[in-house]
């Protein structure tokens, strides 16, 4: 269940990503909407940091689960 819910993380950020560096809605261009959006820079700046913890958060994906 940890997995999935840190998969669905990933997917979200990394859609952040894309509206971040392309004002491109990933999510929207699968389920239908407007995938274009208008964003001040300081938004998309946001939105790409999200992305790029997204990015790093892939690792987690493949890492051994410790337990103490």
């Amino acid at each position: 269940m940890a997995r999935l819910a840190l998969l669905l993380m990933i997917i979200g950020s990394l859609n952040w990503l894309l509206v971040g560096l392309f004002e491109w809605d990933l999510v929207t261009a699968i389920f239908g909407g407007e995938v274009y959006r208008d964003s001040s820079l300081f938004s998309r700046i946001i939105y790409g940091l999200v992305g790029l913890a997204g990015l790093y958060g892939i690792s987690f994906l493949f890492r051994e689960r410790i337990t103490t």
